[in-house]
């Protein structure tokens, strides 16, 4: 038993922000941002939330799996960024939904969430456990952003990307996780800090710092051995794969991922240009992108690939 896509949905926020936009309130520029990043713009959460970005995207994707919400078993969330630090983001989604028969939980991997929540699917839909979840990876990475650091807040964006995955006898599936925390400094953003009557610790840092050239170093290293790996697992070669969907993290860790498993630029789509980075939620919107531009065929090799902070990365290998 394997787990299959059967519907994919996505939500951005109304508010699109170019580079030109950003150079009107900082220094830096399109060209700036393009040579370095990909990027041209980003869309920004104004009145929307996490939760309802998450909500729109998992109706779109049960309308397209053709399931109610009722029918749901699980639902799993991975964002860094939910709406509150109770209720999880899941149970939200869960309440907006009325997916009242679905256990819910949230998945923190930071930009490799998806990909996490994607083989954590797998393995319930394998152990007979589920046999219809919903996983979404969701951001509002604009509320964690440091708006006077150009090199940081000009990267992320916001946005929602859900798939409805269900149990099939027939295709294969693989999947490949990892992590390594003693190097997660290279990404990083502080949290609430310890203040209660016996004790006292002065605030981290309370927005995203990035070290760019350790992130791009652990990426273009880890995620095509990682692929790799998953490939071997279903006796694929990279020539094999129909479509390599990775984080929309930079445009220049894409090309270097295509060029070390020595495959074209087309089969590795992007929405950088347009989104920019939006951590767990980047995957799923490419997905449900390419899906909506009917470039997915039943049977089509797939490779879904997740990296960034924690240091934690991941693939799967499927067949659509």
């Amino acid at each position: 038993m394997r787990a299959k896509i059967a519907g994919t949905g996505s939500c951005l926020p109304l508010l699109r922000v170019t580079n030109d936009d950003l150079s009107n309130i900082m220094d830096t520029s399109d060209a700036w941002i393009r040579s370095r990043t990909g990027i041209g713009s980003r869309h920004l959460a104004t009145e929307e939330t996490t939760a309802s970005m998450s909500i729109e995207a998992a109706k779109q994707a049960l309308d397209e799996a053709g399931m109610q919400a009722e029918e749901l078993d699980l639902i799993i969330a991975a964002t860094l960024s939910p709406d509150h630090v109770l209720p999880p983001l899941s149970c939200e989604v869960q309440s907006g939904l009325g997916a009242v028969h679905a256990a819910a939980y949230d998945l923190g991997a930071a930009c490799s969430g998806f990909v996490f929540a994607l083989n954590t699917a797998q393995a319930y839909i394998q152990s007979g456990m589920y046999r219809k979840i919903l996983i979404i990876g969701a951001e509002t990475l604009s509320k964690l952003m440091d708006w006077t650091d150009r090199s940081t807040c000009v990267l992320f964006g916001d946005g929602a990307g859900a798939a409805v995955v269900t149990a099939e006898d027939t295709g294969v599936f693989a999947g490949v996780l990892g992590s390594d925390g003693a190097k997660g400094e290279a990404l990083s953003c502080g949290g609430r800090h310890l203040q209660n009557p016996f004790a006292s610790r002065a605030p981290e840092h309370p927005y995203v710092q990035m070290n760019g050239q350790e992130v791009y170093k652990f990426a273009v290293r880890t995620v095509p051995k990682c692929i790799s790996q998953a490939l071997e697992q279903v006796g694929w070669q990279p020539g094999d794969v129909s479509l390599f969907l990775l984080h929309q993290a930079n445009q220049r860790i894409i090309e270097a991922v295509a060029k070390r498993l020595k495959q074209p630029m087309e089969r590795f789509p992007v929405c950088l240009e347009e989104c920019g980075n939006i951590s767990a939620a980047s995957v799923p919107i490419l997905l449900d992108r390419v899906n909506q531009e009917g470039r997915l065929k039943r049977g089509d090799r797939i490779v879904l690939a997740g990296f960034g902070a924690g240091l934690t990365w991941g693939a799967a290998a499927f067949t659509w």
